[in-house]
């Protein structure tokens, strides 16, 4: 127990990081395990977007990846601003509607032409609709600001171990004492799960029901292309950037649903999905049609039932906090792991409102609320 810290937190994606880097930030004793290599998973391995208008965390999500590079002392290669595109009429009123949200919160954006954007991202073609230039958002490169991270986690005295994962918890009255490792129990006085995908089955020990649903999220890379003057372009149902070495690195659905985050090949690419997003690619930008495709990644994400985030401290226990971020965790990091940070210091936030990412917004939930949303794993033919 004496190898333990004040805060534990089960999960060393971004953010659980993130909530990591706070906590040391103020002074705190915590401590991250992950159970495997950090950034080994979907937190590595993501489109690298930084603009989730939807969420509540989206003013404070803006105000700091400009300056994550300054407050964490090492590179997350942020790039400020984006472009969205659309080859289809129809698509346009979506991104409207999305220019329109964040312009209610104080964001602008420009409408684009096809000319313009042929201009501004020369491997698009003649297929160009329109388009909008944002002036929020960005992009980052997942792999720098995973260890981003974990580098200024260790500078203010946290720690991170690799390899140890969560096996069970040492509790007491409504309180969690322990944290059960391979390695032996880990004391603690409060407890973070913001392990993704395998937060549910982890908060399931303790008799907190997390409902998620778990899909393996792709990414393709081509080989490096000349730089575009805006690295950051999305569009076709697809994410991603071009990295500062050139490679474009893009993905999106169809995301394929499975049964569990740890079953065999739950991380590996698969052929289907990976020709889908390289067609799209190529649609989107054909200036790249010639450019080969040198590796693809492949992460498992966790889902809720309406796709919002879960940043919560659900009872009985007086010292927990879950944090499940529904696919959009590594754009909000830098907000949500400060918003878990409060709730685990302070027990509520105070630069947003997250009453809308309670855990209780799921009493009701139906029990087979996951096949009424055709949310079914692929079975496999004998």
């Amino acid at each position: 127990m004496n190898e333990g810290a004040s805060v534990i937190v089960v999960g060393g994606g971004v953010t659980g990081l993130s909530t990591g880097f706070w906590l040391a930030e103020a002074g705190v004793d915590v401590l991250v395990l992950d159970r495997g290599v950090l950034g080994r998973e979907a937190s590595g391995r993501n489109g690298g977007g930084c603009a989730h208008h939807p969420s509540p965390l989206f003013c404070e999500e803006q105000r700091l990846w400009p300056m994550m590079d300054e407050i964490l002392g090492y590179p997350t290669e942020f790039v400020p601003n984006q472009i969205s595109i659309t080859t289809a009429p129809d698509r346009l009123a979506l991104l409207q509607r999305a220019v329109e949200n964040a312009e209610r919160q104080g964001f602008t954006a420009e409408r684009l032409d096809a000319p313009t954007i042929r201009e501004m991202v020369p491997l698009t073609g003649d297929n160009v609709h329109g388009g909008y230039h944002f002036n929020y958002g960005g992009k980052a490169n997942p792999h720098r600001t995973v260890q981003a991270y974990a580098w200024a986690i260790a500078d203010r005295g946290g720690r991170v171990r690799q390899n140890l994962g969560a096996t069970g918890f040492r509790t007491e009255g409504d309180r969690i004492v322990g944290v059960e490792t391979e390695a032996g129990v880990l004391g603690c006085d409060h407890l973070l799960i913001a392990a993704g995908p395998q937060t549910g089955r982890l908060a399931a020990m303790l008799d907190v029901t997390v409902p998620l649903l778990h899909a393996r999220a792709e990414i393709i890379v081509t080989e490096p292309l000349p730089l575009m003057r805006h690295l950051g372009v999305d569009g076709n149902g697809l994410y991603g950037r071009q990295t500062l070495r050139g490679n474009l690195a893009y993905g999106g659905g169809p995301h394929e649903w499975i049964e569990t985050e740890a079953q065999p090949g739950g991380g590996r690419p698969t052929s289907p999905v990976t020709a889908s997003i390289a067609r799209r690619l190529v649609e989107l930008f054909p200036g790249a049609s010639h450019a080969r495709i040198i590796r693809s990644w492949a992460g498992v994400v966790e889902n809720t039932p309406d796709g919002r985030p879960v940043l919560d401290r659900p009872g009985p226990w007086t010292n927990l906090t879950v944090g499940t971020m529904s696919g959009v965790g590594f754009g909000l990091s830098p907000a949500s792991g400060r918003a878990l940070s409060q709730l685990i210091l302070q027990g509520a936030c105070d630069f947003a409102d997250l009453s809308s990412l309670r855990l209780s917004r799921f009493d009701r939930l139906e029990p087979d609320w996951a096949a009424l949303q055709g949310w079914l794993p692929q079975v496999a033919e004998a």
